[in-house]
């Protein structure tokens, strides 16, 4: 017996204890006497049934003896009615009776197959039949067709034939004597089904009286049982209602007409609910002063109650006790209740008014800082215009600078003491340097300017003209490279050109000291899939704490009286890089070499072919 109700479980329970043994006794001596009426019922209806059955069956056989036997008569009124016609008989009609087996005898045919389709032995025999009286259907009517063109000799041999190669005497007899049999057989099991119907009347009757004490004491158990289970069951549902209590999310139970069934401690508290009222019905519109009047959010509570539609995260401002705005996050789902009672909304309230201060902390924190990032990139467009234009500017000065201590020195050349000479000397070759440096620094300034034509991009073909022209640069030195298999990659060419060349230029430089030069090229893949590309070598090395300045502008670890340059080729690099959407960093130390590595993304459109080479 469900319970419909947990709040009238101890009524209940003080009821079933009061009236417990008269009723289980009422309700077992109701299902005794209904047993013991239905029980005789049931078995005379049986005995009825076999009755009717056997009379329907001796129907049937009667049926499919009587159909046979027309098969027989009809074939044979056919054949009857040929005779006539070559004894000369002129009657009009005798044609059509000639003709009427053929058009009736295979419908009877297919009428009675299917009346024995349950009994094999009978469509075997039904099956010879048809045989032979198609057989003989044919013969008599190719006599019909014979008469009919004069040829009564050939009429005669067809009805001849007809009469003895099918002959269907036999083939009658024996499907009437199969369904006696089938008959005889029928009337012996309706005579053992009325046997056994008695039989199991007696028995039912003893059953009876046995069922009587088993209801008895099945009935003192059941209800034992069922005592114990709604115990169970109302402590259950205590403990539920403690833990909703002690949950501090603000829980609600609502019906159809959105009215609170059941509120838990946290929502009261919440919405300025009395504790003692938590089971009170109250529309949630009057709950906490007008905190659920959001139309949006009451039509998508009555979705949730008639589609079965889920709520999830409705994020809305709430006045609620006090006069305090909070932001809440409603979620909402439908729940079946027992059979027959109407499905209810569970409300749950989130209160996220801390995060969302938060997060309007962040977005305030970002747009200042996609200011100050605006800012930075204004200054940086401003100081590569001003670096393009000082560059510009100054090589017209440079120029005449040269020029015109080229033209003093051959002005005076006759009157040039050594001192003279020598400053004349060192102030061509300092404009010369810096004429290479504006330039350099134009260079630097057109690869962060200038538009990037991507395309795809042969790895392997950009070192091996790196390694051409290093080792044109080198003479004579002995260098072993090592490179390993490169990929094909999206970029702009000239710009990743640049960037071999300065990385293997800077290796075949740095190793100017060594006896044998080892310079390696290689490329894996890292944990994000993009491509990071290594030249390493065994060359002069630097120490790790001045790495930061390695890719600044005019920076150098080592003196231009040890190594050339002029500090700009891996400022390139870095901005290269970077504009592909890759980074760079190196790794050494002192005398023992160095390993510089970019990263470019994996945009790989073919395997390349690698080689190992050794000179």
């Amino acid at each position: 017996m469900p319970i419909r109700h947990r709040a009238l479980l101890p009524e209940l329970r003080r009821g079933l204890h009061r009236w417990r043994v008269p009723r289980w006794r009422m309700a077992g001596l109701l299902f005794a006497v209904v047993v013991i009426v239905l029980l005789p019922y049931l078995a005379t209806r049986t005995s009825h049934d076999d009755a009717m059955e056997a009379a329907q069956l001796v129907t049937h056989s009667s049926e499919v003896k009587s159909l046979t036997y027309r098969i027989a008569y009809v074939t044979r009124s056919s054949e009857a009615a040929i005779y006539r016609l070559l004894e000369g008989d002129k009657d009009p009609s005798l044609v059509a009776k000639g003709r009427l087996a053929g058009n009736e005898v295979p419908a009877l045919l297919g009428q009675l197959s299917d009346m024995t389709r349950d009994n094999a032995t009978q469509q075997a025999a039904i099956g010879a039949l048809g045989n032979v009286v198609n057989g003989r259907l044919a013969l008599l009517e190719q006599a019909l067709a014979r008469i009919q063109h004069g040829d009564h000799a050939g009429a005669v041999a067809a009805l001849h034939d007809a009469g003895t190669l099918f002959q269907m005497d036999q083939q009658i007899e024996t499907v009437v004597r199969n369904e006696g049999t089938v008959l005889m057989e029928r009337r012996a099991h309706a005579r053992q089904s009325a046997f056994e119907s008695g039989l199991v009347l007696a028995i039912t009757s003893i059953a009876q009286v046995v069922l009587l004490a088993v209801i008895v004491l099945v009935s003192e158990r059941q209800i034992a049982r069922r005592m114990r289970a709604e115990t169970r069951e109302s402590q259950a549902v205590r403990r539920a209602q403690m833990i909703v209590q002690a949950v501090r999310e603000p829980i609600a139970l609502l019906n159809a007409q959105l009215c609170t069934l059941l509120v838990n401690t946290a929502f009261s508290e919440l919405y300025g609910l009395p504790q003692e009222d938590q089971r009170e019905l109250r529309a949630l519109q009057e709950v906490g002063d007008g905190a659920w009047t959001d139309g949006a959010l009451l039509q998508r509570l009555r979705d949730v109650l008639l589609h079965d539609r889920e709520l999830w995260d409705y994020e809305l401002v709430q006045r609620t006790v006090g006069g305090i705005d909070r932001h809440v996050m409603v979620n909402a789902r439908r729940l079946q209740q027992h059979e027959g009672e109407p499905p209810v909304v569970l409300l749950t309230v989130s209160d996220v008014t801390a995060r969302a201060l938060v997060e309007q902390q962040v977005k305030e924190l970002n747009r200042q800082l996609e200011g100050k990032v605006a800012q930075i990139s204004d200054v940086n467009r401003e100081l590569e215009a001003f670096s393009y234009s000082v560059s510009h500017d100054l090589r017209a000065p440079l120029r005449h600078i040269a020029g015109f201590t080229g033209k003093l020195k051959r002005h005076l050349e006759q009157h040039l003491d050594d001192t003279a000479a020598h400053y004349l000397e060192v102030i061509g070759t300092s404009a010369t340097r810096m004429a290479q440096l504006i330039d350099d620094l134009l260079v630097f300034s057109r690869l962060g300017r200038g538009a990037l034509r991507l395309q795809a991009v042969d790895m392997q073909s950009l070192v091996e003209e790196a390694r051409a022209l290093a080792e044109s640069e080198a003479g004579e030195r002995n260098i072993e490279w090592i490179v390993s298999p490169l990929p094909i990659v999206i970029g702009d060419e000239n710009m990743l050109r640049t960037v071999w060349q300065n990385l293997i230029g800077n290796a075949v430089k740095y190793t100017g000291r060594r006896e044998v030069a080892q310079i390696a090229v290689g490329v894996e893949r890292d944990r994000d899939g993009e491509y990071v590309f290594t030249v390493a070598d065994n060359g002069a090395g630097f120490n790790m704490e001045y790495a930061g300045k390695l890719f600044g502008v005019f920076q150098r670890l080592h003196r231009a009286s040890e190594f050339p340059g002029n500090g700009i080729g891996l400022a390139n690099v870095r901005r290269i890089v970077a504009r592909h959407g890759g980074r760079v960093w190196a790794e050494a130390e002192p005398d023992r070499g160095a390993s510089f590595h970019f990263s470019l993304p994996a945009t790989e459109l073919a395997e390349a072919r690698t080689t190992r080479r050794s000179p």
